[in-house]
């Protein structure tokens, strides 16, 4: 008998009706020599502290550091999970052979890896990988089924980062709680929360500390034209253009020629006498030139493009986008949705026809593709940026019974990928210059000559357009003309910098990039950043969950408690990006066999020791002055509605036994709430009138604990 392990009921379904399992069993479907069961997300944790040493229940800083010689793992604690468990574990070891149909990605390989391992498994094992759950891609994985062993780095990788995670999470929340916490709050410390909450943080302090500076701008109005005094360029600007530029061009840059025009005007003495000196002379026009350019398709989603999107164009969160592009994943109407690349393999072009087919609800702009040649572009198609899993996209199976927010992304989704197969846009842009008494002057317009791909968004708002380059054909100049102008002075202000919002914090976790000095590092969180693709919206979830930061409109911003903690924090490594640079590299080093995960552990716990004796070693007596509870009631009005619904209820699937939460002896009793469900691993933990229970409990899940 051949047993397959899903990571869920619903995607154990499908694979048995694709297999033939017709007969229902208890916690599994059997038939056709098939056995296809199912865990609940994670069935298996780390071991607790208290599990490795008895001491280690109680918190205090002499157990600190606490580094077990031999990690361990254990069943969550639930009947549920105990009871499906002993089915998977009776399954297995009756097996012939395991199919692992476990998610494609580093954690849906731990998950199973360690169910199997807990099950005591001794069969050979298969892996089924695939990027959707079609009946077609389903039975395509099933042809071409792999060794386990191929995996075996994977899962080392993210056996690494669950260790470090612990490690990290468990010591430093304990550290930091006893050394500076007060009144039983405690501090979590994470290694992706903790420099999460650093960019807001450090973002606000920047806004807070801003001192705005006036200047004024030379414009004149020729022929109904608005022109604007080409202004040179400071020091800081030319180095940071200088800095960017360097890797794209080694071209030579003449300085003069960049940077012309008149110094920035920062007082208005010197503004008036420019004014007074253009007034009364002509305006003469000095150049005109037309460029003609192109502008490719956008390129396809990955889950962090796809959530700044939603966020951008629906203010959904983070997590609320995760939820619905899982359940269109789960409806097999788009591809695998925890993704980090926008590329597509080669041997996705073969069937991109038959995709747009299946897009009937768009053959307004899929009929003119059909029956030719599709573009095949570098830009999408590209093996050498695809691994895991390639970009989201439609499987080609017509949507039915989609929510109206499901079916909002859906149709960016849809979008995006009929216009990789359309032809670019084509643009000329005019720039016109002139001058009054040597003063230069400067205007620019834009004009669509062939919209291409922008005929599907032809009905979308123009968000991303730069200033001055909006669309706009300007009237036709003639090199030498001149004429009376009408010269104007405005006063203006710098701006501080904005309060991030999900969709500019996701874009930062992405790729902060300048938050570290090493290149090589830089490159690392280009790739990974803060996090991973599938983690980062439940981290912003639980910095609310927190209450380290809140919601206020669209704008993020730290609570006192959130601000004073990063303040606590001296370790840099902890609330850097530098950090999550160095295990990003490391881990996917791991993955690529050219790293060691016990040196990567060793050197791990060695960070951690020096991280404890560094804060033991502070005779500051500093201490948190600020609780979370009273504040945050009257500023978050996201969670604050009936007590039953304690916190947010929309908590990422995969937040598991997170070292972060360290429930052992400080928290209070509703420390469970907000806290993953250990039994459908979907929903979260809410507060009821006599029992805690799960918010997917409309959709099936049972659990219940009493009060």
């Amino acid at each position: 008998m051949i047993v397959c392990i899903a990571e869920k009921p619903s995607v154990a379904r499908d694979i048995a009706d694709v297999l033939g399992a017709r007969e229902r069993k208890d916690g599994y479907i059997e038939g056709n020599g098939y056995q296809v069961t199912w865990t609940f997300g994670h069935l298996c944790t780390l071991k607790e502290p208290h599990e490795y040493t008895p001491s280690w229940k109680s918190w205090s800083l002499s157990s600190l550091p606490m580094i077990p010689p031999r990690f361990g793992i254990k069943l969550i604690e639930d009947p549920g999970i105990h009871k499906q468990f002993k089915i998977i574990e009776h399954l297995m070891q009756a097996a012939d052979e395991i199919i692992n149909c476990g998610d494609a990605g580093q954690e849906g390989e731990l998950i199973q890896r360690w169910v199997m391992q807990k099950a005591g498994a001794h069969c050979p094992v298969k892996r089924l990988w695939i990027s959707s759950l079609t009946e077609e891609a389903i039975r395509e994985g099933f042809s071409k089924l792999k060794d386990q062993i191929e995996f075996q780095p994977l899962y080392e990788a993210g056996l690494s980062r669950a260790i470090g995670d612990w490690l990290l999470g468990m010591n430093a929340t304990r550290l930091y709680t006893l050394k500076y916490g007060q009144n039983r709050q405690v501090l979590s410390i994470g290694r992706v929360q903790t420099p999460t909450l650093a960019l807001i943080v450090n973002r606000q302090q920047e806004i807070e500390h801003f001192v705005p500076k006036q200047y004024w701008e030379l414009k004149t109005v020729y022929r109904d034209t608005t022109f604007s005094a080409i202004v040179r360029k400071s020091d800081e600007e030319l180095a940071e253009e200088a800095s960017q530029t360097s890797q794209a061009s080694k071209k030579t840059i003449n300085k003069e020629e960049t940077n012309r025009g008149i110094p920035p005007i920062t007082d208005e003495t010197t503004g008036k006498l420019l004014l007074e000196r253009i007034s009364n002379v002509p305006f003469t026009i000095t150049d005109t030139a037309l460029k003609k350019g192109t502008e490719a398709p956008p390129r396809l989603f990955d889950l962090t493009s796809l959530q700044v999107e939603c966020n951008k164009k629906f203010s959904y969160s983070a997590d609320m986008t995760l939820q619905l592009i899982q359940s269109l994943y789960e409806k097999k109407v788009a591809t695998y949705p925890r993704v980090d690349t926008t590329f597509l393999s080669d041997d996705i072009y073969p069937k991109c026809p038959k995709i747009l087919e299946g897009l009937k609800d768009y053959t307004s702009f899929t009929a003119p593709l059909s029956g030719k040649t599709l573009i095949k572009s570098k830009k999408v198609f590209d093996n050498s940026k695809v691994t895991d899993h390639h970009a989201i996209i439609p499987t080609g199976v017509q949507p039915k019974g989609l929510t109206d927010m499901e079916k909002q992304v859906f149709d960016l989704i849809a979008r995006r990928f009929i216009a990789i197969f359309y032809p670019d846009c084509k643009f000329s842009t005019t720039t016109v210059t002139g001058e009054a008494d040597g003063i230069e002057f400067k205007v620019s317009g834009k004009q669509i000559i062939d919209p291409g791909w922008r005929i599907i968004f032809a009905k979308e708002p123009k968000d991303d357009t730069k200033e001055g380059e909006e669309e706009s054909v300007l009237p036709a100049f003639t090199k030498g003309e001149s004429g009376p102008h009408t010269p104007m002075l405005n006063e203006k202000w710098t701006q501080p910098p904005k309060p991030y919002t999900e969709a500019t914090l996701l874009r930062a976790m992405e790729t902060a990039g300048k938050l570290v000095d090493n290149e090589e590092l830089r490159d690392a969180l280009k790739e990974n950043g803060i996090g991973r693709p599938s983690t980062r919206a439940a981290i912003i979830e639980t910095l609310f969950k927190r209450h380290y930061i809140r919601k206020e409109r669209k704008s993020l911003t730290a609570t006192p408690t959130g601000v004073e903690l990063i303040g606590l924090i001296h370790e840099e490594l902890l609330k850097s990006a530098e950090l999550t640079g160095i295990w990003e590299k490391k881990l996917r080093e791991i993955e690529r066999r050219s790293y060691d995960a016990k040196q990567f552990l060793n050197e791990l716990k060695q960070m951690v020791s020096e991280i404890v004796n560094s804060v033991l070693s502070d005779n500051t007596n500093r201490r948190i002055t600020i609780t979370a509870e009273e504040p945050i009631h009257k500023t978050v009005t996201k969670d604050m509605p009936k007590k039953k619904k304690t916190t947010s209820t929309k908590r990422s699937k995969k937040v598991v036994s997170s070292p972060n939460t360290a429930t052992d002896t400080l928290p209070q009793e509703d420390a469970i709430v907000g806290t993953k469900c250990p039994l459908c691993g979907k929903g979260t933990i809410l507060k009821g009138k006599t029992a805690y229970g799960c918010s997917e409990w409309k959709n099936g899940c049972t659990f219940r604990k009493p009060f």
